[in-house]
Parts: C-alpha cells; sequence; structure tokens
C-alpha cells in the first residue's frame, strides 16, 4: 500500500482509536483485523500511542497501520519512526502540511470547507479527511461539493456511525469512512475483544452489502 487512495479502499471504514493501556494495542489491532478491518488509525492522544503503533507494526503484519490527530512536523518525523504507513489530520496547518510533503508521508489532511478542499486538492493530496463530519454539515455538505469539485475525494469521520455511514458511502466522492464505533471504550477495558471483533464483521457485512 504506497498511496492513500489504495489504503482507503482497503476497506470501508477506518477504525478510529484511542490506545490508552499499551497492553490493549495488540489484541485490538488483531481483533479489528480478524473482522475485516485491516486499516488501523491510532490517534496520538496518549502517552503510549507512539509504542501501540511499534507493537502494532511487530505484531499485526496484515494490519496497515497509520497515526491519527497529527498537529505538527515533530509527530510526523515521531510517528513515521514508529512504523506508521500513513497519517491523518483534523486539519491542516501549513507547517504540518510542509512536513509531510517532505517526508512523503500518504495523508489524509483535515478539510471541512470547499476551500480548504480546493487548497488542499490543488497541492496534490489524493483523499480528505472531512472533518467534524456531521458537525460541518455531513451527508448534505458532500453532496453540494461532490458536483463543483468531482475530483475530491473524502474520508468523513467525526460524528460517523453505524446508522449513517452507508449515506456517507453512497454519495460518489466517499471513498471510506473513520469511526471508533467498532472499538468502544468499554469493550476495550473489558478486554472483550472478541466483541470487537463481531462489531467489526458487523460493519463490513453492512457497509459493503
Amino acid at each position: 500500500m504506497t498511496s492513500v487512495s489504495e489504503i482507503c479502499a482497503a476497506a470501508p471504514m477506518i477504525p478510529v482509536i484511542v490506545i490508552k493501556r499499551l497492553e490493549d494495542a495488540v489484541p485490538l489491532a488483531k481483533a479489528l483485523v480478524e473482522g475485516g478491518l485491516p486499516v488501523l488509525e491510532i490517534t496520538l492522544r496518549t502517552p503510549v500511542a507512539l509504542d501501540a503503533i511499534r507493537a502494532i507494526k511487530d505484531a499485526c503484519p496484515d494490519a496497515i497501520v497509520g497515526a491519527g490527530t497529527l498537529r505538527g512536523a515533530a509527530d510526523v518525523e515521531a510517528t513515521i519512526e514508529a512504523g506508521s504507513v500513513f497519517g491523518v489530520s483534523p486539519g491542516s496547518p501549513a507547517e504540518l502540511i510542509a512536513a509531510v510533503k517532505r517526508a512523503n508521508l500518504p495523508f489524509l489532511p483535515g478539510s471541512a470547507t470547499p476551500t480548504e478542499a480546493m487548497e488542499l486538492a490543488d497541492q496534490g493530496f489524493e483523499v480528505l479527511k472531512f472533518f467534524p463530519a456531521e458537525a460541518a454539515g455531513g451527508v448534505a455538505m458532500l453532496k453540494s461539493m461532490a458536483s463543483p469539485l468531482p475530483d475530491v475525494k473524502f474520508c468523513p469521520t467525526g460524528g460517523v456511525s453505524l446508522d449513517n455511514a452507508r449515506n456517507y458511502l453512497a454519495l460518489p466522492n466517499v471513498v471510506t469512512v473513520g469511526g471508533s464505533w467498532v472499538a468502544p471504550d468499554k469493550l476495550v477495558e473489558a478486554g472483550d475483544f472478541a466483541a470487537i471483533t463481531k462489531l467489526a464483521k458487523e460493519a463490513v457485512a453492512a457497509l459493503k452489502g
């Protein structure tokens, strides 16, 4: 997997994961991959996030591991060193975009408006993270952008759930969605990874059907 388009095409959704305990990282990743969701976004929101990426890379060869919540050049360097093959950000500040380009990291930059989408597309980004999806206008907003910006593709994230994900995926400018519903904190904390595999399988069946 070398491009964002290829990564996004690997599954109908990308689990957005917050790892609070390092020991949960590998069993959670294995549960999601077993459920049919190999593309994993490990958010850099906890002290163990980078170690979690390293552990998953070592133990789960079938996982396509990326880092989310990148905010600056230091995050780009750290996540590449940890083994991430792609990055995701809620926004697209100039310093971050410059760092991503220097590193040649496959990247989903955050975009919430037509202007941001146009600017990022002009810079060569193949797929954008539409965030926060529901708060930024949801399906209606993306539907409105499809005609004037037919070449711009999106991965909506933020408020996306099993209930509305198919509405997003039905749009011509949506290639996959991001969501956290397949890995709820209560199941991770309880160590119920079998239940997480079940949620992942249900998501794949529903979103591909």
